[in-house]
């Protein structure tokens, strides 16, 4: 077919591409580079969260992380300070209480009891009532059987033994009664409980359920971390030192600050007159009584 010469060959006028008025003009891209479109349709997508950043070979601007100075030193001689494994919470703590022979759902009864008794009480003296507590058969059914008086000469002399009879056997009841006297999986059952905190939750998490949930922190821990400055401004509470520190800690470090604090604590960085000129951290501690 004849056209004009320039003409259009898809319409068979004499206008050419460039002209409006052609049936078949389409606007023209031949101005725009094809890599600067792809650039900035890219740029678009990331910025309203449709982007793949890491494939495109860009990341979001993170803010920087906080952690204690000098934390992984101290972490360190820390746990040099601990390797005997010789302090009372190793010897008679609370994985030391229960008995490991026993059934699952038994031992796990018996994990969540020594955390019970142990509050405010000695190691010590929190294993010797475990002891006497397995010789009369420690289980959701006997300590059910068992009048309010026996109950508090077994215990006798733990911390709050008054107290702690009627939380036992109040707890203890709510087990059969809800858990089919198994102890309940997670944090927040485990706190509705009587007599039950948060650092007994997250212990026995850890130890009958094997499972890390949480920093177990206690007096030791809360004690230790202040001085140490592990937190970013002083609490006075150990639940909010455990919201600090699970802040920055990292996250497969939280079984074990728990164990290796309170036996720092128990045999080195005392509650009172702490042992600071045996103490590796004497350097780099902030707290430390330099001579």
């Amino acid at each position: 077919m004849w056209q004009e010469p320039g003409g259009c060959p898809a319409c068979g006028t004499g206008r050419g591409p460039g002209d409006a008025s052609c049936p078949s003009a389409v606007p023209s891209t031949a101005g725009i580079p094809r890599r600067s479109r792809r650039r900035k349709s890219v740029t678009i997508a990331y910025e309203s969260g449709q982007g793949d950043g890491a494939e495109q070979g860009a990341t979001e601007p993170q803010r920087p992380h906080w952690e204690p100075r000098d934390w992984q030193q101290q972490l360190e001689r820390i746990r040099e300070m601990r390797r005997n494994r010789d302090a009372p919470v190793d010897e008679m703590g609370v994985e030391k209480c229960y008995d490991s022979s026993a059934p699952p759902q038994v031992m796990r009864y018996q994990v969540l009891l020594s955390l019970m008794l142990s509050s405010q009480t000695k190691d010590q003296v929190t294993s010797a009532a475990m002891l006497r507590l397995r010789e009369h058969g420690l289980t959701v059914d006997s300590i059910l059987q068992m009048d309010d008086a026996t109950l508090g000469q077994i215990i006798y002399p733990v911390g709050f033994w008054r107290n702690k009879v009627k939380y036992i056997k109040q707890t203890t009841a709510i087990l059969k009664q809800k858990y089919g006297g198994d102890i309940p999986r997670t944090v927040e059952e485990l706190v509705q409980l009587p007599g039950v905190g948060p650092k007994m939750a997250h212990l026995a998490m850890n130890i009958a359920w094997d499972s890390v949930s949480g920093i177990a922190v206690d007096t030791h821990v809360h004690r230790i971390t202040n001085r140490l400055k592990w937190v970013k401004k002083e609490t006075r509470y150990p639940e909010e030192t455990r919201v600090a520190l699970e802040d920055w800690l990292p996250r497969d470090l939280w079984r074990e600050i728990n164990w290796l604090l309170v036996g720092f604590g128990q045999q080195t960085c005392l509650p009172v007159n702490p042992r600071c000129n045996e103490c590796l951290n004497q350097d780099i501690c902030p707290a430390a009584k330099r001579p």
